[in-house]
């Protein structure tokens, strides 16, 4: 198979345990992308969490993309472009407020630079701020602050208290909104049918590239639905295990150049 993408999620997967993405691994991808190939990042972060690196792959000289918000919004780096984008229903941001409160759980949404905190602020919301890059700002007025339509909520705590909260969410917006984990303290809250995998297919039905022509990578929980609908599912030995079961092959893991491993196997012509 002649693969013509590769699609790559941050966290665990593209990016090591420092956060960085290796040398090896990035003058890779920029030589695929000479190539011809398409690379398109698919992360549950937040598309300013997102530019550093798309910036360091030269996206934007070669046509990639990236999926942000676990795929609520896609844009065309070359152009700057959003290609595709949708958004939480403004009337649930004061359900999932309050049943973050009634569960003790951090609950955050995003602005331009800037995490913004409902709940106020445990270990779980300072690591999502680190990994992004974002300040945080904390309100006591989350409801009347999200004024603004976003791509996504995101819940986080102790993954049994997550539990509690998730059931609650389950029961008022049964089929209204995607809510899964993409790590056991992380509980995302989207906008209904909206996964990496919807958006990619998508994505490629703009494109004109086939979903058996796409190589997808990834570590997490939210990682699985594109894994299983690319031409080549590619989990990292440091993913979870459910993940691993859902994969087509394991690479080696984040810390060990696994997405390199990917490009010279699958990616040499």
């Amino acid at each position: 198979m002649k693969y013509k993408i590769i699609v790559l999620d941050l966290d665990g997967t593209l990016t090591n345990s420092k956060k960085e993405v290796s040398k090896n691994t990035k003058d890779a991808l920029i030589d695929i992308q000479e190539r011809g190939y398409k690379v398109a990042i698919a992360s549950g972060r937040p598309t300013s969490g997102v530019t550093k690196i798309a910036e360091e792959l030269n996206l934007s000289k070669y046509g990639g993309y990236i999926l942000s918000y676990n795929g609520a919004k896609i844009t065309d780096c070359r152009t700057g472009e959003v290609v595709f984008n949708k958004t939480l229903p403004q009337s649930s941001i004061a359900d999932i407020y309050n049943i973050a409160k009634e569960t003790n759980v951090g609950v955050i949404s995003y602005d331009t630079g800037k995490v913004i905190s409902g709940n106020g602020i445990n270990d779980y919301i300072e690591l999502e701020s680190r990994i992004n890059g974002l300040e945080i700002l904390e309100t006591d007025d989350f409801i009347g602050y999200i004024d603004y339509p976003v791509n996504k909520c995101l819940m986080a705590g102790d993954h049994e208290t997550l539990e509690i909260a998730k059931t609650k969410l389950e029961k008022k917006y049964n089929g209204l909104l995607s809510i899964y984990y993409s790590e056991p303290f992380f509980l995302e809250i989207m906008p209904q049918n909206v996964d990496k995998a919807q958006s990619l297919l998508t994505l490629l039905n703009t494109i004109g590239i086939d979903s058996d022509e796409m190589i997808c990578c990834g570590d997490g929980f939210n990682d699985i639905s594109m894994i299983e609908v690319a031409g080549l599912g590619v989990a990292m030995e440091n993913a979870q295990d459910i993940v691993k079961s859902s994969a087509d092959y394991i690479t080696l893991s984040n810390d060990d150049e696994g997405i390199l491993h990917v490009i010279n196997k699958f990616m040499n012509d």
